[in-house]
């Protein structure tokens, strides 16, 4: 299972302070390892994964940016064959009461899509 979440560079790093309370940089960070180390945190603590009624855990790739949004990338070993897939999703919920998460699932060559209005925060997708 892969997983890449979009993020709008200036919201991240503005959630990214507010939480972490330390100057924040993703586009020249003059400590890439530390904030790497954020990227992770704060995306395992606001997005939580079950397929097929199992949780599983999240193994973070790392990150990039891209014109003005960073993609943080994340994979889950050993799934075989996918029905349900349900996600807890409230990335930049603490500084964002209008916030909209897209989320887009593909299975077996079928994408399904959704869209997540604040305080919406799960989603589920079967296949």
């Amino acid at each position: 299972l892969e997983i890449s979440c979009k993020l709008f560079t200036d919201d991240f790093e503005k959630v990214l302070t507010q939480n972490y309370k330390t100057k924040v940089d993703l586009i020249n960070p003059p400590d890439r390892p530390a904030m790497e180390k954020l990227v992770n945190d704060f995306i395992r603590q606001h997005l939580a994964v079950e397929v097929d009624d199992k949780s599983v855990q999240l193994s973070y790739l790392g990150y990039e940016k891209d014109n003005d949004a960073v993609y943080s990338y994340f994979q889950v070993e050993n799934i075989g064959s996918v029905k349900k897939i349900e996600a807890v999703n409230s990335i930049l919920h603490e500084v964002f009461t209008d916030q909209i998460n897209l989320m887009h699932i593909t299975v077996g060559g079928k994408r399904k899509s959704t869209k997540l209005d604040y305080p919406d925060k799960q989603a589920t997708f079967s296949f």
